[in-house]
């Protein structure tokens, strides 16, 4: 009873946070509606003065169901950030992401209309996030203290203003209003909101406080292996520097203009580009910006710590050939397969691999570059040849073995899919449940991937009798291994067990031998099992058989097996070593790992990471992802492979044996960098 009376200090500040949201948001639409009748009476032209209008109207037909929208869409994006934090979320739906910037991409695909609408969001969280900074902060280091984390991490805070603006935006799509009148509620609406989630947001760091938690602190972790490390959220202050500072003086540098570079019309006027985009012409403006761009984009290249100093030395002597690029293709960077854009990414991508200039095969790779660069620098006479030929020599020839590799853990995790149907027909058993937990873990991992190993193989034994084919035969055993293996049953029928327990440990033993499964982790299992058959064979039980067990909710889903042969093939990473398969132990879990390390987020294919195997750090990029996400192939810098489940890169992120240097691309990040440099300025206006 106490318990409910007095909830632990962080569900219970999220509990005042849907109280205090009832009050605030009907209080910040009454607040827009008012200010938007102002804004209709000082408007100084009649078309201004009938948009304010049109937006008030809409607003008051709309109002309430907007509150109610609103208050949904928080709640469900506090709770998605709140398992998002505790590693129980793996991917965040789109409809409920922070609204943090626009991508290239994105920003490719839109119409004006659109652009706009996103510079109106872009405003609002600058004007939000300046209004509320302080008690942010404040709120921000309570909440991580109430979650017993020793240092601020931004992303447990699951009511920072990027889940609020998202749930606003959410509600907003489902209102069916038009844009005009959102993007008038969102200009006018900013302060106000920015001025509610100041209260909002003092009032709940007072409660916590008046709960007597202690703030946990802000501290500046050094970028060792990731240069988002400095401004990941939760590492330092958060927006403790403005961005325009870490990726230059972009000041005039907006959505507008870059929509204008990637979607603009190249055939109006301007060959003449001496004027920098004076004139005002389309063609000397975008090759303008172009320029801005490229510039940006080195310099974020430039203070990218992960790359070596040497490296980001040589990339900036690429300028004036990129510069100049810029000038004659002005978009060349925004096309992936551009080989300018290429030669670039090949080079940044490459270096990823070295974290010392005395690493293993550094040396050529730096002279590589060098020679490219020289050449690139040489002359800007045909330079579009030149470049595809220098790409030519600097992309890694494909190893080997990674065709072998990949088709290797395809067929394994085909035969684990296998295993997983295989595990389920053998939990619907009804005397799977009074099974010891020792037999149900074994059947439903190891003897099931035996079974799916069995089957996939059916065709090779030909049509003779069905009795000699091996997945039958596994299959037909589990009703006496079940049996005895409950001492209440077996017990009352010793005859049967002295006679079926020979056969049953015949069939066991080849089946584990069909997968070559370690010999140490079988005979682990087979000294549980004699053990419960001798004690059935030693007791007689006069009860009654035992009621099924209830399935147990917290036993680690199993993992894909390999062969030998096809763990060599793959380079497969063993990360279980010699733990016990069958013991109860604790099962892993992502949210455990929280206090040691941060929850290791979804990997791209040409993501690179640092691995930590056997006291050695090498770092590795990943080629590629298994369909269904369960096994992931890496390659070294010199081409070997090395393969590791889901659950095995978990398990060593937990440990700190596995840390993700670059989530994308440098170059990737670096016009990421750009386009959210564009967002950030076009809020100030």
């Amino acid at each position: 009873m106490s318990a409910r009376a007095n909830p632990p200090p962080f569900e219970a500040c999220l509990k005042d946070a849907q109280v205090l949201a009832r009050d605030w948001i009907p209080r910040w639409l009454g607040q827009l509606q008012k200010t938007l009748q102002q804004c209709a009476a000082t408007a100084s032209h009649h078309q201004e003065k009938q948009a304010y209008l049109h937006a008030g109207t809409v607003l008051v037909g709309a109002r309430d169901r907007m509150a109610d929208q609103f208050l949904k869409a928080l709640s469900d994006g506090v709770q998605a950030a709140q398992e998002r934090a505790t590693g129980n979320a793996p991917r965040v739906p789109s409809t409920q992401r922070a609204w943090d910037g626009v991508s290239m991409e994105d920003l490719e695909l839109m119409d004006h209309l659109q652009v706009q609408a996103t510079v109106e969001l872009a405003r609002l969280q600058q004007v939000v996030k300046m209004a509320a900074d302080s008690e942010l902060l404040a709120l921000g280091a309570l909440l991580s203290g109430a979650q017993g984390l020793p240092a601020v991490r931004q992303e447990a805070n699951p009511l920072r203003p990027e889940v609020v603006i998202a749930a606003l935006m959410q509600a907003l799509s489902h209102l069916h209003v038009d844009e005009a009148a959102r993007m008038r509620w969102l200009h006018v609406g900013a302060v106000p909101l920015g001025a509610e989630l100041q209260r909002f947001y003092r009032d709940l760091a007072l409660g916590l406080e008046q709960r007597n938690v202690q703030p946990a602190a802000y501290v500046v972790v050094p970028t060792v292996v990731a240069h988002r490390a400095a401004v990941a959220e939760g590492s330092t202050r958060p927006e403790s520097a403005p961005l325009d500072t870490k990726i230059g003086d972009a000041a005039v540098l907006t959505l507008d203009h870059l929509h204008q570079l990637l979607v603009g019309n190249l055939d109006h006027g301007g060959e003449v580009v001496s004027d920098q985009g004076a004139s005002g012409s389309g063609n000397a403006m975008v090759r303008t910006l172009a320029v801005e761009v490229v510039a940006l984009m080195l310099r974020t290249i430039a203070q990218d710590q992960r790359l070596l100093p040497s490296v980001r030395d040589m990339v900036q002597q690429l300028k004036p050939v990129l510069l100049h690029l810029a000038r004659a293709e002005p978009r060349f960077f925004a096309d992936r397969h551009n080989p300018a854009r290429r030669l670039l990414d090949t080079i940044t991508a490459r270096s990823l691999a070295f974290s010392s200039e005395q690493d293993t095969g550094y040396a050529e790779y730096a002279q590589q570059v060098h020679d490219v660069v020289k050449t690139m620098n040489a002359s800007t006479s045909a330079l579009p040849d030149r470049i595809v030929e220098q790409l030519n020599r600097l992309l890694p020839q494909s190893a080997p073995d990674q065709g072998l590799a990949m088709q290797t853990l395809v067929h394994v995790e085909q035969r684990h899919l296998l295993a997983e149907h295989v595990a389920r027909e053998i939990q619907a058993r009804p005397d799977f449940g009074r099974a010891p937990g020792l037999v149900r873990r074994f059947l439903c991992d190891p003897w099931a991937q035996v079974l799916a190993h069995a089957r996939l193989h059916l065709g090779t034994a030909g049509k003779g009798c069905l009795d000699d084919v091996p997945a039958q035969r596994y299959m037909d055993i589990l009703p006496d291994l079940l049996w005895s293996c409950q001492l209440a049953q077996a017990s009352l029928n010793r005859p049967r067990l002295v006679r079926v327990v020979p056969a049953i440990l015949r069939t066991l033993r080849e089946g584990l031998d069909s997968i070559d499964y370690p010999r140490v982790r079988a005979e682990a299992f087979f000294q549980g099992l004699m053990g419960l058959h001798e004690a059935a064979y030693k007791t007689r039980h006069n009860g009654d058989p035992a009621a099924p067990l209830p399935p147990r909710g917290d036993e680690p889903a199993p993992e894909p097996w390999m062969h030998a042969e096809e763990a060599r093939h793959s380079g497969f990473v063993d990360t279980l070593l010699a733990a016990p398969d069958f013991a109860d132990t604790q099962p892993f879990a992502r949210g455990l790992s929280l206090l040691a390390s941060e929850p290791l987020p979804e990997l791209a294919v040409g993501a690179w990471v640092e691995l930590e195997q056997q006291d050695v750090v090498r770092r590795c990029q990943l080629r590629w992802a298994s369909p269904h996400g369960t096994l992931f192939l890496f390659n070294t810098a010199e081409g070997l492979p090395i393969s590791l489940t889901r659950q095995g890169l978990d398990r060593l992120s937990a440990q700190g044996r596995l840390r993700v240097v670059a989530g994308q691309g440098i170059l990737d990040e670096a016009l990421a960098a750009v386009a959210r440099q564009a967002w950030i300025n076009s809020g100030k206006l």
